[in-house]
C-alpha cells in the first residue's frame, strides 16, 4: 500500500470543464458538491483506501523561525497555494493506477447546474512509499 495525496486546486491547474467559480455556485450546488465529497470518502473508508481529507480555508499566514522570542508572522506573500488550493485528501492504495482511478472518480464531483466538474486534481506520493508510476 502506498499514500497519495489529492490536491483540489482554486485555480491554477489547467481549466476544467465545467469550470464556474465555487462562489458563483447556489447553495443547492455547494450542498450537492459536499454530499459527493462525503459519500466519496465513505466508500473509501469502507474500502479501507481513506486517509483523511480536508477543505482549506482561504485564511493563512506564513511563519518561520526567528531567534528567541516570538516568531515574525505575515500573511503574504504567499507561495500561491493560499490562493490555489481549495483541499486535498489522503489515500492509501494498492498501486499509482488505483490513485489515479480514484482521482478520475472523485474529479467528476458536481458543480454549477449539477453537472460534473470534471477538475484536475494534482496526485502526489509521499516521499518515501513505494510508488509503481512508469508514466
Amino acid at each position: 500500500m502506498a499514500k497519495y495525496l489529492f490536491l483540489k486546486h482554486y485555480r491554477g491547474a489547467p481549466a476544467a470543464v465545467n469550470d464556474v467559480p465555487m462562489d458563483q455556485w447556489t447553495p443547492d450546488e455547494i450542498d450537492a458538491h459536499i454530499q459527493y465529497m462525503e459519500d466519496f470518502a465513505d466508500r473509501l473508508r469502507d474500502s479501507g483506501e481513506y486517509v483523511d481529507s480536508q477543505a482549506l480555508a482561504s485564511e493563512g499566514a506564513w511563519v518561520r523561525y526567528g531567534g528567541q522570542g516570538k516568531p515574525p508572522v505575515t500573511d503574504g506573500p504567499f507561495a500561491e497555494t493560499k490562493d490555489l488550493i481549495a483541499g486535498f485528501m489522503i489515500v492509501d492504495v494498492a498501486s499509482y493506477a488505483r490513485a489515479v482511478e480514484l482521482a478520475g472518480e472523485l474529479s467528476a464531483a458536481p458543480g454549477a447546474g449539477g453537472r460534473p466538474i470534471h477538475e484536475w486534481l494534482e496526485v502526489r506520493p509521499f516521499m518515501g512509499a513505494p510508488t509503481s508510476i512508469t508514466e
